[in-house]
């Protein structure tokens, strides 16, 4: 009689073993990734050189394919309506046009701030040397970027706003040609374009993000992706967070792998550009977003935003704690 107890015993035991793997196989099985990403997008640019992501999930049954896109707003819109399903970093500012316009997003990881990352160049033999002395010149910007929020800011500071100034509304490219020609005052950036403006062209740093702007970027995910996969956007934070060490302790390779990819830039430009970013994987907090917060206000004084946004009113997914 115990023997057959055991026996039965034994049974359930194998018998909910094989059922939680049958579970766990459906749940990440024959299931595809798309990730949409740019090539700014340091971290997942280099798991996809590097096809870390293929091989961690190649066990689950889970296939992944990548689409570039040329900036964060494209790509956020893209997550929402349901042709990818995790974004790559974009700028702290872009996830709170995407909140203002209805998108259902998740935000599941950030990298921690950069302010230096981001600055205001001006030509070395410029006369300006202050914020105060950005009044009246024309500014090359990126409208909705980041570092659109750092000049308002900067601007603020200065006790200023955008009617003291003459902005010229660029992309990264056509900033650096006006900036090379002398057709602006001053150019408001991010890495690696402001590296490249220091080593090539002499750019002096006016003023960095540094006490202005923290620039933090966030990874998101549609909200039904996460929902429905959880433990594949675990997989994904453990390698961006794993990548992110490896770029501070490899900085050549890492400079070897995206200087390509970066038009052609040379390696010292992109250990440069690297060294101004921290690559540092943490979890995303409602407490922790009060940038966003200030970023959505700013933007909604600018005639940005069509609404006001609560920047904490968004789902957040957690990484698992560790063991």
């Amino acid at each position: 009689m115990v023997r057959a107890g055991i026996i039965v015993r034994n049974f359930i035991m194998a018998f909910a073993a094989l059922s939680g793997a049958l579970f766990y196989h459906s749940a990440w099985g024959e299931t595809e990734l798309r990730i949409g990403y740019q090539k700014s997008s340091t971290l997942l640019t280099i798991l996809k050189l590097q096809g870390s992501l293929e091989k961690a999930f190649a066990e689950q049954g889970v296939k992944v394919s990548w689409y570039e896109f040329s900036s964060g707003l494209p790509l956020l819109e893209s997550l929402n309506i349901g042709n990818v399903d995790v974004s790559a970093d974009v700028a702290d500012t872009v996830p709170v046009f995407a909140q203002a316009a209805g998108a259902s997003l998740t935000y599941f990881a950030r990298e921690e701030p950069s302010p230096d990352a981001q600055s205001i160049l001006v030509p070395a033999s410029s006369p300006l040397k202050s914020l105060a002395d950005l009044k009246g010149k024309r500014i090359a910007v990126t409208k909705a970027a980041g570092s659109h929020y750092l000049l308002i800011a900067a601007l603020a500071k200065a006790g200023m706003t955008f009617n003291d100034i003459t902005p010229s509304y660029l992309t990264p490219a056509d900033g650096r040609a006006a900036f090379e020609r002398g057709n602006v005052d001053a150019w408001v950036t991010w890495e690696p374009f402001v590296a490249s403006a220091r080593r090539q062209q002499n750019a002096r740093v006016l003023s960095s993000g540094r006490d202005l702007a923290e620039y933090q970027r966030y990874y998101l995910a549609s909200t039904a992706f996460a929902e429905k996969h959880p433990q594949i956007l675990a997989l994904i934070y453990q390698q961006l967070e794993q990548t992110g060490l490896w770029v501070k302790a490899h900085p050549a390779e890492a400079a070897r792998l995206l200087g390509p990819l970066w038009g052609n830039l040379d390696h010292s430009t992109v250990e440069q550009a690297n060294a101004s970013r921290s690559y540092r994987i943490r979890p995303v907090s409602r407490d922790g977003l009060g940038e966003q917060q200030k970023i959505a206000d700013a933007f909604f004084d600018a005639g940005l935003l069509p609404k006001r946004i609560d920047a904490g009113a968004v789902a957040i997914w957690q990484p698992p704690a560790q063991p």
